[in-house]
């Protein structure tokens, strides 16, 4: 039944395109180009909306093009909208303006043609805002149609594989990657007003780093080298701390070859961020203030929801130790557990032991099973075990924890921050531990970056850094559920495997 019900909506597609295509050659054989190279437009929708009445008193001629959303017709008048970037205006037509030759040309019009016209703008006796045209020449003919009106494009895998329909029939979507834009905007007024420099670091590289993660694998045919999409910036803007850069950021694309859920996409957007002569707390306070501006700016509020849940940005933010946390759910202190017990935990909790992990990677699977979902407002968790942070500084007050934080909010990691780790000899011997790990079967480990240690060995600062998902930040303050809903293009199965 699936198969038959596909293989009429492909016919009825056929058919409508096939009559699509005789409407084109009508036009082109009636001197029409249907493909013309430009158009002079001296308004966006949104601008003779909000200027109607000085529009309409000095009967100014406004030139628009969009896409032809609607089209009604009365006999010898017609009324539809067009739909630019900036929304939706209705228009209007009469034949005893435009002439009957005219009148009857934009009957072969269809809705999703973009055309542009020029008229005067003036107001309905319903008071809706209009376009009266004058004239109209076709930019460019539509060969297929657009989801039906008052369903829309429901499907979800269709909207992700045509992001462009997406955008043209769901103003909802249009109006997130609208504020997707204006969050990377805000982060980055936010730094440059603070004295950070933006860079760019390697995308291919010799040697990944930088984060715990499978990079994707390339070749340089011309070098000979085997290179890796990175995983993360780190390593190459802590070179540039060395180098006396004493504050850098990059917003970049890194790549991480795993699997694809509502939080994870292979390719993604990534903020890192070192700051010299600072640490994990100097981080927490940017963080916070950084992502209260960024809300602020883009929702105009800090009480926001989240699915079901509201979410209150408004500072300071909770700090919650990692282990605290872990014991409160397990009612037991779990930092000193051995290997033996908290595998029993795991498999109390349903929880696979990932191979070559040891306790680092056991008390990182029961912290995201019990503790992250019910971190709903945004709460800094500091202080982790150093097995699960071979690039942060040890806690100044236990050398079994690391200065390190990871920030959560509507149950989602949205940050995770280090006072660095300068030593290089601390840092050769953790480089060492992760390659052991590797050995024994561990697919997320460093490898020793000799050139990175050999940076460290000429004297880093102090430093504070962190790295924030862009994307969930976005989510969070789109209130989407997926990541794919903020990734214009994101990664799918193909549908031909």
């Amino acid at each position: 039944m699936a198969e038959e019900q596909e293989q009429n909506a492909r016919e009825e597609t056929a058919d409508l395109r096939s009559r699509r295509l005789e409407k084109l050659e009508q036009l082109c054989r009636s001197g029409v180009e249907a493909f013309p190279h430009r158009f002079d437009r001296t308004h966006l929708a949104e601008e003779a909306l909000s200027q109607v009445e000085q529009l309409s008193a000095s009967e100014e001629t406004v030139r628009l093009a969009g896409r032809l959303m609607s089209r009604r017709g009365h006999g010898k008048t017609c009324f539809g909208h067009i739909m630019d970037g900036s929304g939706r205006i209705q228009i209007y037509l009469r034949r005893d303006d435009l002439g009957q030759e005219d009148f009857d040309t934009f009957q072969l019009f269809d809705i999703g043609d973009i055309v542009g016209l020029w008229g005067p703008v003036f107001r309905t006796r319903t008071g809706e805002t209009t376009i009266r045209v004058q004239g109209f020449q076709l930019l460019a003919k539509s060969l297929r149609d657009l989801p039906e009106k008052w369903h829309g494009l429901r499907d979800k895998e269709l909207r992700y594989r045509q992001r462009y329909l997406d955008l043209i029939v769901n103003q909802d979507v249009r109006r997130t990657f609208l504020l997707r834009t204006e969050v990377i905007s805000a982060l980055r007024r936010f730094l440059d007003e603070r004295g950070f420099l933006e860079v760019e670091t390697p995308v291919l590289q010799p040697i990944y780093g930088g984060a715990l993660a499978e990079p994707f694998v390339t070749h340089h045919k011309a070098l000979g080298l085997k290179l890796y999409l990175r995983i993360a910036d780190e390593l190459y803007l802590k070179r540039l701390i060395v180098g006396g850069l004493d504050r850098v950021y990059e917003l970049s694309k890194d790549f991480r070859n795993e699997g694809i859920d509502r939080t994870h996409n292979p390719e993604f957007t990534m903020l890192e961020l070192y700051q010299a002569y600072a640490d994990y707390g100097d981080m927490m306070t940017l963080t916070e203030e950084m992502i209260v501006r960024a809300a602020e700016l883009t929702r105009g509020t800090l009480r926001i929801r989240y699915g079901d849940d509201p979410v209150d940005l408004s500072p300071p933010w909770k700090r919650l130790p990692f282990f605290e946390a872990l014991s409160r759910e397990t009612g037991e202190d779990v930092s000193g557990w051995d290997e033996d017990r908290l595998r029993q935990m795991m498999q109390q909790h349903g929880l696979e032991e990932q191979a070559g992990g040891g306790r680092g990677r056991m008390w990182e699977a029961l912290f995201d099973a019990l503790v992250v979902g019910k971190l709903i407002d945004p709460t800094f968790v500091v202080d982790y075990p150093v097995e699960l942070s071979p690039l942060a500084k040890r806690h100044r007050n236990n050398p079994e924890l690391v200065e390190r934080f990871e920030l959560y909010a509507a149950g989602r990691e949205l940050v995770n921050a280090f006072s660095e780790l300068n030593d290089p000899i601390d840092q050769r011997e953790r480089f060492e531990r992760q390659v052991r790990q590797a050995r024994e079967g561990s697919e997320q480990s460093q490898r020793v970056d000799e050139d990175y240690l050999t940076a460290l060995e000429y004297g880093m600062p102090p430093t504070g850094g962190l790295g924030m998902g862009v994307d969930r930040l976005v989510m969070l303050l789109a209130d989407a559920p997926s990541i794919r809903d903020v990734i214009l293009f994101p990664h799918m199965r193909s549908e031909n495997p």
